[in-house]
């Protein structure tokens, strides 16, 4: 088993370069009754997330999953410890669980707003944006409203959005909970198309082991009572990868059970 927070592959072999850096992160929340002690949502979470990573942190609801992931990405603060990032993170990008596309403009304006910030000239922010809605498979639908769309087709639009605006990081979490089984195998399928092409760093919170294998370098596994890192597995799979070829693979099953035994074991805590 790997020592969470040692950046090393099993095995011994080192990761890239660490993108971004959790040292003895912890997060405690006040009780409004003052005799009762804080809830520590987070204790002593060490974490290294290589240049380049694609990363999954996993674990059941509650586990301080999402408060990690918003503290890594700075909306959240740390009641004690520190994230730092590498010299080379410029960008960075955050695709929440809910929809946040803003409803009075079409699927294109959507995806040129981290374009316009960047102060890109609108010819080339409109051309960027209308490759990026092909390359998720909306080619006709630039001028529809979120409204007008599917729930797919509007996560869809959220991933041209944080693509287009080339992110060094990409914090994810769990962006495809709200959508039907189908559709989520599908936009799984197109967010590994769409990062193999970019390689950016991506931190994908999600409580789906399967997910969590089919995406990720690595799996990060926490429970709770404080929420803490317990394991941490190497995902050995060839890329690229697609749904099909690794859905149904004896070794993703192996890890699977592996991981599903982690959980189990923690049961008391997690619930």
């Amino acid at each position: 088993m790997e020592a969470p927070g040692e950046g090393h592959a099993e095995g011994g072999k080192p990761l890239l370069a660490d993108a971004v850096s959790c040292r003895g992160v912890s997060k405690a929340y006040l009780s409004r009754a003052k005799q009762s002690s804080p809830f520590v949502a987070l204790s002593d979470v060490d974490l290294m997330v290589g240049d380049g990573e694609f990363l999954t942190i996993l674990g059941p609801s509650g586990c301080g999953k999402s408060t990690l992931l918003n503290i890594m990405a700075g909306i959240d603060q740390p009641t004690r410890g520190s994230v730092t990032f590498s010299d080379r993170i410029r960008r960075k990008a955050y695709l929440f669980q809910r929809d946040t596309l803003l409803p009075w403009r079409s699927a294109l304006r959507n995806v040129e707003i981290g374009l316009t910030a960047l102060k890109i000239p609108q010819a080339e922010r409109r051309q960027r944006a209308m490759n990026w809605l092909r390359q998720v498979g909306l080619e006709g639908f630039e001028h529809s409203y979120p409204s007008q769309l599917s729930g797919g087709m509007r996560r869809r639009v959220a991933l041209a959005t944080v693509f287009a605006h080339g992110p060094d990081v990409l914090f994810m979490d769990e962006p495809f909970g709200a959508v039907d089984a189908q559709t989520r195998l599908q936009l799984q399928g197109e967010l590994l198309s769409l990062w193999e092409r970019q390689q950016c760093t991506v931190i994908f919170v999600t409580h789906d082991i399967e997910e969590a294998l089919l995406l990720g370098d690595r799996v990060v596994v926490m429970a709770s009572r404080p929420g803490r890192i317990i394991d941490s597995f190497q995902v050995d799979i060839p890329r690229p990868r697609t749904v099909e070829s690794i859905r149904f693979d004896p070794a993703v099953a192996k890890m699977a059970q592996r991981i599903w035994h982690e959980l189990s074991a923690t049961t008391g805590d997690a619930e």
